[in-house]
């Protein structure tokens, strides 16, 4: 961390702290209010965005998350849009079909019309890994369709991942970056962000079409618990280990180590679940021992759209590095 924090962090950090206390506004460096922000960023909800990030950048058009669907049975849910998570539980404990699908072209050109006319001139389109989702070519088609200049990046990971990413973007943007400076940062942190986690059934994988079907008959047949990294955009195998305890401590290990190798003072940790939160906070404390020198692990639930193929019980942990430009 560099020994005087950016002009755009001081930014950041104060407009999250009107949020959470209106009534004691925080003084802000007259360098801070002098940046001119052209860039807006728009992002799906597979970035797992903090609720008060998205709250506090939002409302005046510097953010957007569009909704990904979410099909329980037959009916459509829209993620943020609508209270999902104990529908979903029950659906993946059941076996009901849970189907997901990428955003319409209109609802992205809405948001990037949304964006021009709050007088941006420029937006950083950050999306789920095109080799999980359509979501990106969704955008693509969109930003064809509209005047304001449109830089779409696939950002090749899943979760806080894709988040960091779009976050790294939103304080490049602060920071008065152009929407090309703003996709290279965001692009460098997520090239250097990495997703290990562990799922207790590779069932809901196997029916969304993302891990093959030998890979879960092994699983389920050997009772093998794999770990799993998203890499090049892909769900791949990590390791493969024989009980649900040993996955756990194994992954531990290997995010240890990750956290490790990163520059001292640089690295974040996050924690996703679903339908195990107290599992996922005892993991947090965990990390928190074997990691002194990295902040508290954030933790959240999964989002929908991706919790309807990880499944109940997964355990993810994300390990990036700070997104306040050096």
């Amino acid at each position: 961390m560099p020994e005087r924090e950016p002009p755009a962090w001081i930014w950041l950090k104060e407009r999250l702290s009107r949020l959470r206390q209106p009534a004691l506004p925080v003084p802000v460096a007259d360098e801070a209010r002098t940046a001119v922000v052209k860039t807006a960023v728009v992002t799906d909800s597979a970035a797992a965005l903090p609720a008060d990030w998205v709250a506090a950048f939002a409302a005046d058009g510097r953010l957007a998350v569009v909704p990904m669907p979410v099909m329980v049975g037959s009916e459509i849910y829209g993620e943020g849009e609508d209270d999902i998570t104990e529908t979903l539980a029950v659906a993946l404990a059941s076996g009901a079909s849970v189907k997901t699908s990428r955003p319409s072209p209109g609802q992205f050109e809405q948001a990037y019309r949304a964006a021009q006319s709050r007088g941006f001139e420029a937006v950083v389109s950050i999306h789920i890994s095109s080799e999980l989702s359509g979501t990106a070519d969704a955008a693509r088609l969109a930003a064809a369709r509209v005047d304001i200049p449109v830089e779409v990046l696939d950002s090749r990971t899943v979760g806080m991942a894709q988040g960091m990413g779009v976050q790294s973007a939103v304080v490049a943007a602060a920071a008065g970056q152009s929407a090309a400076e703003v996709r290279a940062f965001a692009e460098k942190r997520m090239e250097r962000t990495k997703v290990y986690f562990y799922v207790p059934s590779l069932e809901q994988l196997r029916r969304g079409g993302r891990i093959g079907a030998a890979a879960s008959l092994l699983g389920t047949v050997l009772a093998i618990k794999p770990i799993l990294a998203v890499d090049g955009g892909r769900i791949v195998p990590l390791e493969k280990v024989r009980s649900a305890i040993r996955a756990v401590a194994r992954l531990e290990e290997i995010v240890a180590a990750d956290v490790a190798s990163r520059p001292a003072g640089q690295q974040r940790l996050a924690v996703h679940h679903f339908g195990n939160q107290s599992e996922a906070e005892a993991l947090a404390e965990r990390l928190r021992d074997k990691c002194p020198d990295c902040p508290p692990a954030q933790i959240s639930a999964l989002p929908a759209v991706l919790a309807a193929h990880a499944g109940l019980g997964v355990l993810a942990v994300i390990v990036g590095e700070s997104s306040t430009p050096t």
